[in-house]
């Protein structure tokens, strides 16, 4: 009888293990999910924005002078 109880006992420590694992599972997905859909938005900006920003740092190395982006020497 002892050793049903001891069984029990054990598959309860079995079963609270799993489900405190599972938790663990759960908000590692629910990371995954934020951070893919994070990477969603900034991709739809740059779609969104990538032709102005272009334009804008066109328009900035158009104004610079001719010899300003030499480089080290």
């Amino acid at each position: 009888m002892n050793l049903f109880f001891a069984n029990l006992y054990l598959m309860g420590l079995d079963a609270k293990d799993r489900l405190t694992r599972e938790d663990r599972g759960a908000t590692a997905v629910e990371y995954g999910l934020m951070v893919g859909l994070i990477a969603v938005v900034i991709i739809g900006t740059v779609l969104a924005l990538g032709g102005t920003l272009n334009d804008m740092f066109g328009g900035v190395e158009d104004a610079l002078p001719a010899g300003a982006g030499g480089g080290a020497q």
